[in-house]
């Protein structure tokens, strides 16, 4: 990490993943009826993989859709007598 901006970049690790950038910044939080707060803290920029993984967001969300659809299908299938 390059003291002076407070930014880093990894290159690509072992397995050869995206690199990885870390950003010094500052948090400001304030409470009801509290003064704000100031903290340093440390944001890991991590790219993820594309792919077909069904435990990704993405694909729990294509699941997802795929079962509704499916869903859906049906009850037209039996509302129409099929």
């Amino acid at each position: 990490m390059d003291p002076s901006t407070g930014r880093g970049i990894d290159g690509k690790n072992a397995l050869g993943a995206e690199q990885v950038s870390v950003v010094n910044t500052i948090d400001y939080c304030s409470s009801a009826g509290q003064g704000q707060e100031q903290r340093d803290v440390q944001i890991t920029h991590q790219p993820h993989p594309k792919g077909d993984n069904p435990t990704s967001s993405g694909g729990l969300l294509a699941e997802a859709a795929a079962l509704v659809v499916s869903t859906l299908e049906s009850a037209k299938d039996v509302i129409a007598g099929k």
